[in-house]
């Protein structure tokens, strides 16, 4: 089975959009998939970004219509004017909804896991924020472990029914964590409102060493969640973080949460990491978007991920190591040496974190994305909270 058995082409008649645009807007430069499935090689080059729509909205909960999201997206983002810098991007159309909704999820995996394999970095646009399950089984079969960093308002999980609860919008947590086999390294929430989580919730996060980050804690300070996607393999984006005055095109947005300029950033943030592998849009609804103010923001986070990922700095530690500073620090309280990495191309930082059980820091160790405030706090006596429950995990 090819590509093309999954995916159906962009009707530009169908969507009132038009045939030319200008040299320096996606709509030209974007390779698309109007009529015959493009052919790559190794000869002709491969795109290093594919954009592919799900028109799967079955399992969204209370927001019925996100299956049209994907086209209303495009009218936008054909619009926009690119970087300074060539762009390698293709459009695959749409993943049309299968007969259920598992069908969808295989659709999705399969795409996903053959575009990765071919180092091609997939920007999925839903449908319902379910399909962050089929983004997450596609590194099934890639011999990994894989850290996942969704940015919503909630924690969509059911404490109360953990193993028994049908997979949609506000379950599929559930299934991401007993998912076998099991290769889930970390799961970090970016932009949670804390009346909008259980306690229970909050408790499990801590007691799996997940990161969560309130919408408050960050605050004006954007760039503390940036360590986080750093480090994340995949990124889910719930619309309903961002705030509905921003983005009404979500049937259970809130009156508090992100604003628009912010969810670009954060956009920007995933496209600049090296480790980031693949990008999810979820819940998007045009039904709430009369004036398709949300569907153009969306375009503008995709045009930020994308002008982030040709701003790569490709400066993932330590090679070779003349580009980093290491720092040492030794806590009064601990045997452990703490380890800072800087980087001299990015000025971005690395904890190194031994594997349990090591107090040598001649053994292995895993990098984890950190901020300077990590080491002024390991300098000032502190252990950082990303060092321990780093460390706990690699046990």
């Amino acid at each position: 089975m090819t590509l093309a058995d999954f995916l159906s082409p962009i009707s530009l008649k169908e969507l009132g959009l038009p045939t030319e645009y200008y040299n320096s807007q996606f709509g030209h430069s974007i390779e698309k998939y109007t009529d015959v499935f493009p052919q790559w090689d190794e000869e002709t080059g491969y795109p290093q970004i594919a954009i592919f729509g799900v028109e799967e909205g079955r399992s969204a909960v209370n927001n019925n219509g996100t299956q049209k999201g994907p086209d209303m997206v495009r009218k936008h983002l054909y619009d926009l004017y690119q970087g300074d810098y060539t762009v390698k991007v293709a459009d695959l159309g749409n993943i049309k909804a299968g007969a259920t909704v598992k069908d969808t999820y295989v659709a999705v995996k399969l795409v996903m896991e053959e575009l990765m394999k071919k180092d091609i970095l997939p920007i999925l646009i839903g449908g319902g924020q379910d399909l962050t399950y089929a983004q997450y089984t596609s590194y099934e079969n890639l011999e990994q472990r894989v850290d996942v960093a969704v940015i919503d308002s909630r924690f969509d999980l059911d404490q109360e029914n953990a193993e028994d609860m049908p997979l949609n919008s506000q379950t599929y947590l559930n299934h991401l964590i007993l998912h076998q086999p099991d290769y889930l390294f970390n799961l970090s929430n970016i932009g949670f409102q804390t009346y909008l989580v259980s306690k229970e919730s909050i408790n499990m996060y801590d007691k799996l060493f997940f990161n969560a980050m309130r919408l408050g804690s960050f605050s004006g300070k954007l760039d503390q969640a940036e360590p986080i996607i750093r480090s994340a393999d995949m990124v889910s984006f719930d619309i309903g973080a961002i705030r509905a005055s921003e983005a009404c095109g979500n049937a259970n947005a809130g009156p508090n949460g992100l604003y628009g300029d912010e969810a670009c950033q954060l956009a920007r943030y995933a496209g600049m990491s090296d480790k980031c592998s693949s990008f999810g849009i979820y819940e998007y609804n045009p039904t709430f978007d009369p004036m398709g103010q949300t569907g153009m923001l969306i375009a503008q986070m995709i045009w930020c991920f994308v002008d982030g990922f040709y701003s790569r700095k490709k400066d993932a530690p330590m090679y070779p190591k003349s580009n980093y500073i290491i720092y040492r620090t030794t806590l009064e309280a601990e045997d452990y040496e703490l380890v800072f990495v800087k980087s001299k191309k990015s000025d971005r930082w690395w904890m190194q974190v031994p594997y349990f059980g090591s107090k040598s820091v001649n053994e292995r160790f895993y990098l984890v994305p950190c901020r300077y405030e990590d080491y002024q706090l390991a300098v000032g006596g502190e252990m950082p909270d990303l060092w321990w429950k780093t460390h706990q995990k690699l046990q």
